[in-house]
């Protein structure tokens, strides 16, 4: 029924044409894979080549723009339509919404830019809906083993998939980095951004669509835990190590001082653009391979072509399984890192 490209998840635009189609060209393909590293406002599971009839579901926008407009995403009709709420107008241009007028009218600067304004969008779109689904998925998840915890030390059911994973955690990333007196008060926050990563990471690399951890607002919200936690956390120790050195000559105190400030900030800063580059560059990656099918279909043929493309996106599938554990691990023990530097006990001699 799909004729031509991709099984497409979670665009809000068809971005090959009004009315679908196929994806032939090396531009589509970019095109496509661009936009399905965006956030959206409905979910696509596929389009129909011959009609280009899109299969899904719509999701709520809500916007403020003198006063609050609810409406769902289908009003727009994939980009097509303009919608009309309390007399305002609104368009979807590639996954944002602007105000426009009636006749949909969107205009741009010298650089190609869209100049429309733009309302307050507080939309429920996919990667809210990964993120909500993560979080149910963890209270389902621990509720369940916190639960079996009560029948004996045994877990039983999914909780004996979780407690090998919580004691990792524990022993092998908050003791050896935060101590033996120390890492209890923060295992909360470990466990939490740990399995959050790790859910949102495989939820990705499903036909969903999601890509919550390959958008940079989520990571940096996430870092931005880490560093207020080490900041309200950090001892006396930590902040003379900052701001006032102990056994460094007075001149090096003065020079060192702002570079240490500077380290505050670049070690969240990399913990954000860490997690956001690997996730986004792996889903590039495996969009590329399955894009080999169309290019290469001149060279060698539809199954020739599928094959080959097949083959390696199931490759690079198997690797994005290992990274998704990998970035939820780097990012936990990285916090871990910085919360045992901040709260470490220092003897001066």
């Amino acid at each position: 029924m799909v004729t031509g490209g991709f099984a497409y998840a979670g665009s809000s635009e068809d971005h090959h044409g009004k009315g679908g189609g196929q994806v032939d060209t090396p531009e589509e393909v970019k095109d496509y894979i661009d936009h399905h590293l965006q956030d959206a406002h409905d979910f696509i599971f596929f389009t129909d080549g011959e009609t280009g009839k899109h299969y899904g579901f719509p999701l709520p926008v809500i916007l403020w723009d003198d006063g609050l407009h609810v409406f769902m995403s289908s009003k727009f009709h994939h980009g097509e339509e303009i919608v009309e709420s309390k007399g305002n107008y609104y368009t979807l241009y590639h996954g944002k919404i602007y105000k426009t007028d009636e006749l949909g009218t969107v205009d741009y600067d010298d650089e190609g830019h869209v100049t429309n304004a733009k309302p307050l969008d507080f939309s429920v779109t996919k990667n809210v809906v990964g993120i909500i689904f993560a979080f149910v998925l963890m209270l389902l998840l621990f509720g369940s083993l916190a639960k079996s915890y009560k029948k004996g030390p045994i877990p039983t059911g999914v909780g004996r998939f979780l407690e090998p994973l919580v004691l990792y955690v524990r022993d092998e990333i908050a003791r050896p980095n935060i101590g033996e007196k120390k890492y209890k008060r923060f295992m909360g926050f470990l466990l939490t951004v740990f399995f959050y990563i790790f859910i949102l990471n495989l939820v990705g690399l499903t036909p969903l669509g999601f890509n919550v951890t390959g958008n940079i607002a989520v990571t940096m919200v996430l870092a931005l835990f880490t560093f207020f936690i080490v900041q309200f956390s950090g001892n006396g120790d930590y902040w003379k190590h900052i701001f006032w050195m102990p056994g460094v000559p007075v001149p090096m105190k003065i020079i060192l001082a702002p570079i240490e400030v500077l380290g505050m900030f670049t070690k969240p800063f990399s913990l954000m653009i860490r997690l956001f580059a690997n996730i986004t560059a792996g889903h590039t990656v495996m969009m590329s391979l399955i894009a080999l099918m169309v290019l290469m279909k001149a060279s060698f043929g539809p199954v020739g072509s599928t094959g080959m493309s097949l083959v390696l996106s199931l490759f690079i599938f198997l690797i994005e399984l290992l990274v998704a554990f990998l970035q939820a691990f780097i990012f936990t023990m990285l916090s871990a890192l910085f919360i045992g530097v901040a709260v470490a006990d220092h003897d001066h001699h």
